[in-house]
């Protein structure tokens, strides 16, 4: 009997020490759970799988690559890691990548429901997220998306993740989901939605665009504000063909929110052009504006004059999805079926480690 006890004893003792553990490493976040305490190595792989939607470098210059399908991969100029949901990833579909001052990675997840992981360089901490109606603009702030068909945003403030609600725009009603954010050179936050247009937060007010142009997409809605981009002037693009005074002296002297300019049109320079809306903007250190197309390849603005870039494999024009700026202004593309290219300087050629 005194040896069952003693045996009894010894494991609840080692039950609770393995709880204590769990506890002390994050119980100062009380809204993050953990998924796995085991290191993640991840699998080595030769090459990306074909859904590639976002790029990200992060602070010590390693790439993440995010999948709608098969999780999210990292380089390091060596080696091609691929991490999943057997290493702890809560979901093989990542929508966003995000980095905090730390370096630690965030992997955000839109679909078919919302789900934050953390990774801190060896094993992956799922977030849940406060509900709050206390919005704050503070400069270290991450924000992240929420599911798709919600009008809900993240707001990590170093310590804690905030879920938020977007107020609707004045005399609308009408449901939105978030397709991007942006933080602007001035340090507000901007929200592209789907379909009732844009939202810059300044940290005190929620501003409102409705004008046609960014709400009123083909295919009823289905393309929404999925890019904003600042250009050499300050001026506002979101992926359409028109663009946005917000800063400028004239806006500013006028007591008006924006002036609307009309630019430059169809990409193709046809009148009645299909290519007036974009997937993807940015601006390279060149201070050009390049857009990425579905279907009809990127094409670069120089302010004066449009240079088109067809994108293909084996002569095939390739579904593209989003363009990104890596620390030395390199461009990637990430593309639907397959994997992620690169612009040499005259072509984007298929990444390949």
């Amino acid at each position: 009997m005194t040896i069952k006890r003693t045996t009894m004893q010894l494991y609840i003792l080692l039950i609770l020490t393995i709880l204590t553990q769990l506890t002390s490493c994050h119980g100062q976040h009380a809204n993050q759970k953990i998924i796995t305490n085991q290191v993640a190595k991840g699998d080595t792989v030769k090459e990306l799988g074909g859904s590639i939607m976002a790029i990200y470098q992060d602070k010590k210059n390693q790439y993440w690559f995010a999948s709608w399908e098969t999780g999210v991969y990292t380089y390091d100029g060596k080696t091609l890691l691929n991490y999943t949901t057997k290493h702890g990833l809560p979901n093989n579909r990542v929508d966003e990548i995000k980095e905090d001052k730390s370096g630690n990675m965030y992997f955000v997840s839109c679909h078919p429901y919302s789900t934050i992981a953390k990774f801190n360089g060896q094993s992956f901490t799922k977030i849940t997220p406060t509900p709050s109606s206390a919005w704050k603009l503070q400069a270290n702030d991450l924000w992240l998306k929420n599911a798709y068909q919600t009008e809900k945003v993240y707001r990590f403030d170093g310590n804690i993740f905030y879920e938020l609600t977007i107020p609707h725009p004045p005399n609308l009603t009408n449901p939105f989901e978030i397709y991007s954010i942006y933080q602007d050179q001035k340090g507000n936050i901007w929200f592209g939605t789907n379909p009732v247009g844009v939202c810059r937060y300044d940290g005190k007010s929620f501003d409102w665009i409705t004008e046609e142009d960014v709400t009123e997409f083909r295919n009823e809605g289905a393309n929404g504000v999925r890019s904003i981009t600042e250009d050499k002037m300050g001026d506002f693009w979101f992926n359409t063909e028109n663009r946005y005074s917000i800063y400028d002296s004239i806006t500013l002297k006028s007591n008006k929110f924006y002036t609307r300019h009309e630019s430059i049109g169809g990409l193709d320079g046809k009148k009645d052009s299909d290519l007036d809306e974009y997937l993807s903007t940015v601006r390279d250190n060149n201070n050009n504006l390049w857009f990425v197309t579905y279907r009809h390849g990127v094409y670069q603005y120089d302010g004066v004059n449009i240079t088109h870039y067809t994108v293909r494999d084996n002569s095939k024009d390739i579904t593209l999805f989003s363009i990104y700026k890596d620390n030395s202004g390199d461009l990637w593309l990430g593309t639907h079926e397959n994997g992620a290219y690169k612009f040499n300087g005259t072509t984007f050629e298929k990444f390949r480690k």
